[in-house]
This record gives structure tokens, C-alpha cells and sequence, in this order.
């Protein structure tokens, strides 16, 4: 059972390391998503806007792991 659970852990892990950032994301993706679907902001805008608020996301996680890392 602990095998079980240890690898399901590590496949989790491939896809989630930070909860934060994936949590970011997907809050983030939906926001951009409802704006574009009750036409607040235009598709193309809406694209544009979701590239480079998931570049700026990641930017910040990729700061902060930096961080983090620097004092230990």
C-alpha cells in the first residue's frame, strides 16, 4: 500500500511541485476565460492577455523558488 501511495504521490508531483502556482494558474486562466466569454475584452486582447499574465505568474514563482533557495 505504501508503494501505491508513494508513487501516486510522485505523479502528482510531475505535474503539481507548487501548489501556489498551480492554483495561480488555474484561478488566473478562468478569470481571463469568463472575461473573454461575456465579451468584456476581445479574443485576440484576451490571448494576449493571458500570455503574458501565465509568463508573469511564472516569473514570480520562478523569483520566489530563487529566493527561497538562496537563504538555505
Amino acid at each position: 500500500m505504501k508503494a501505491i501511495v508513494a508513487t501516486l504521490s510522485e505523479i502528482v508531483g510531475l505535474f503539481v511541485d507548487d501548489g501556489s502556482l498551480a492554483l495561480a494558474i488555474i484561478v488566473f486562466v478562468g478569470i481571463v476565460a469568463a472575461l473573454v466569454k461575456w465579451a468584456l475584452i476581445p479574443g485576440p486582447i484576451g490571448g494576449a492577455l493571458l500570455f503574458f499574465g501565465l509568463v508573469a505568474i511564472l516569473g514570480e514563482n520562478l523569483w520566489r523558488s530563487a529566493r527561497r533557495l538562496h537563504r538555505h
